[in-house]
């Protein structure tokens, strides 16, 4: 399981060349939302991003948590194969970001459509949170927006799924979370030189295929992981059937 945290950290961090732009933005509103006396100083400005990106985590984390249990009653109407099959559901997912970073497969962020209905009810909340008065007021804010609509978040949801528990399905969003941040965090002071990165037409691709190569390892070991379990019961009933035997020669 250890595998499924590290990639979904690393599909949060490499998740940048998606959301710099539009957390870029969202970090922009709840900046010049702030008094004049805030946004002159960044040192200021820490506290209120920090409380945005809490609240955006816990959405995640709650959300995982939401789907992961989902995920686990699914897996229970077939114990045999049921696991297995979420976890290659969880590697296919993986491909499409991959493909999606990478460029290569632009339409697979079309999934961000599951959470328009939700969004529809969030967005007047989060109109009303405007303008940001405090640290707790901005964890309010981000704690909203955890569900805006985006591809990215929703796939990394539906791999929640996959994850085996409500635990493992929150654990996997925080990871997710994690990952995001350190883009999200300095997305107000390092924007530009970020944008400037991202645009270099070779760091997509490489992204993509990094994350297509994970993809592609997690669902071998799942395989040979169930391979493996599938075997054990055959192996230990060969063992008690010998030494039924080897007693009954004796």
């Amino acid at each position: 399981m250890e595998i499924t945290f590290i990639s979904a950290f690393f599909v949060g961090l490499f998740s940048t060349v998606h959301c710099i732009g539009m957390c870029g933005g969202i970090i922009g509103a709840l900046t010049f939302s702030l008094p004049e006396h805030i946004r002159d100083n960044r040192w200021n400005l820490i506290p209120y991003v920090t409380a945005y990106n809490i609240g955006r985590i816990t959405s995640y984390t709650l959300a995982g948590a939401l789907v992961g249990g989902l995920g686990d009653n699914l897996a229970a109407f077939s114990p045999v194969y049921g696991h297995l099959v979420l976890q290659l559901f969880a590697s296919i997912l993986m491909i499409g970001i991959g493909l999606y970073l990478a460029g290569w497969f632009p339409a697979f962020v079309k999934i961000e459509h599951l959470g328009k209905p939700i969004w529809k009810k969030l967005e007047p909340i989060s109109q009303k949170l405007i303008p940001v008065k405090s640290p707790f007021h901005a964890y309010l804010f981000g704690l909203v927006w955890g569900w805006l609509p985006c591809g990215l978040v929703y796939t990394a949801l539906l791999w929640s799924v996959t994850a085996g528990s409500a635990t493992d399905g929150a654990l996997l969003m925080l990871a997710f979370g994690a990952g995001t941040l350190p883009a999200v965090m300095i997305a107000g002071i390092l924007t530009g030189w970020l944008t400037r990165l991202i645009r270099k037409p070779f760091i997509r691709p490489i992204i993509g295929l990094i994350i297509i190569i994970a993809a592609l390892v997690t669902g071998y070991l799942a395989i040979l992981h169930s391979g493996h379990e599938h075997s054990l019961p055959a192996v230990e009933g060969m063992k008690i059937e010998d030494n039924h035997q080897h007693h009954m020669h004796h």
